[in-house]
C-alpha cells in the first residue's frame, strides 16, 4: 500500500444489515411508484370509458345522450392510453434496475399490452361471427375485467401486495357478476364497481408509497 492509497474500512455487521436494508428499500420504491399509476390510468379509463358506453347505448336508462361514434373511439383511446401507459411505466421504471427484478418488471408492463390485443382480437372475431350487442358487451366487459384481475394477481404473487390481491377479487367478481346484469347494465355496474375500485387501490397505494 503506498501513501496514497486510502485503508479500507471494515463495515460492522450493523453497517452491513443497515446497507442491505437501504438497497432493498430503494429497490421497494422502484417498483413501488409505478403502482399508483397503474391504477388511476385503469381506473379512470374504466369509470369514464364504461359509463360512455352506457350513456350511448340506443334506447337506454341513461338521462344523458351520447353519439356512438363519439363514445366508441374515446373509450378505444382511454383504453389503449391506458395499456400503453402501462407498458411504458414498466420499462421505463425498470430501466436502472438489473437481473431477475428488472425482467420481471418490463414483462409485467407490457403483459398489459398483450392480453389487452388479444381480448380485442377475439371480441372483433365475435363480431365478425354475428354475435348480438348484449353479447358483444357482456364478452368485452367482462374480458377486460378478467384481464386486469389475472394481472392484478399475478402482480401480488410477484411483490406479495395484499392491496393488489384484493383489488383482483374485487375485479373477478366483477367480471363474473356483471354479465348477469344485460345490456346496458353490465356497463354502468362494470363503471361502478371496477372503475371506482382501482381508483381507492390508486389512493391506497400512493399512502403505502410514502410509507416506505
Amino acid at each position: 500500500m503506498t501513501s496514497h492509497d486510502e485503508p479500507e474500512v471494515e463495515l460492522t455487521l450493523e453497517q452491513r444489515l443497515a446497507l442491505i436494508e437501504g438497497e432493498t428499500r430503494g429497490v421497494k420504491r422502484a417498483f413501488g411508484v409505478q403502482v399508483p399509476i397503474y391504477y388511476f390510468v385503469w381506473g379512470g379509463a374504466w369509470l369514464l370509458g364504461y359509463l360512455l358506453l352506457w350513456a350511448a347505448w340506443e334506447g337506454g336508462p341513461s338521462p344523458v345522450t351520447v353519439p356512438l361514434v363519439v363514445a366508441v373511439p374515446v373509450f378505444a383511446v382511454l383504453i389503449l392510453g391506458a395499456a400503453v401507459t402501462s407498458a411504458i411505466v414498466g420499462v421505463r421504471t425498470n430501466r436502472g434496475i438489473k437481473g431477475t427484478s428488472d425482467f420481471v418488471g418490463t414483462v409485467y408492463g407490457i403483459s398489459w399490452s398483450i392480453l389487452g390485443g388479444a381480448v380485442a382480437a377475439v371480441g372483433y372475431a365475435i363480431i365478425a361471427a354475428g354475435a348480438s350487442a348484449a353479447a358483444i358487451s357482456i364478452y368485452f366487459t367482462s374480458a377486460y375485467a378478467l384481464v386486469v384481475a389475472a394481472m392484478y394477481l399475478a402482480g401480488a404473487m410477484l411483490w406479495h401486495d395484499i392491496d393488489l390481491l384484493v383489488i383482483a377479487v374485487v375485479m373477478a367478481a366483477t367480471a363474473s357478476v356483471t354479465g348477469f346484469f344485460g345490456a346496458p347494465g353490465n356497463l354502468l355496474g362494470t363503471a361502478l364497481i371496477a372503475g371506482c375500485t382501482l381508483l381507492v387501490g390508486g389512493v391506497i397505494a400512493v399512502i403505502r408509497y410514502r410509507r416506505m
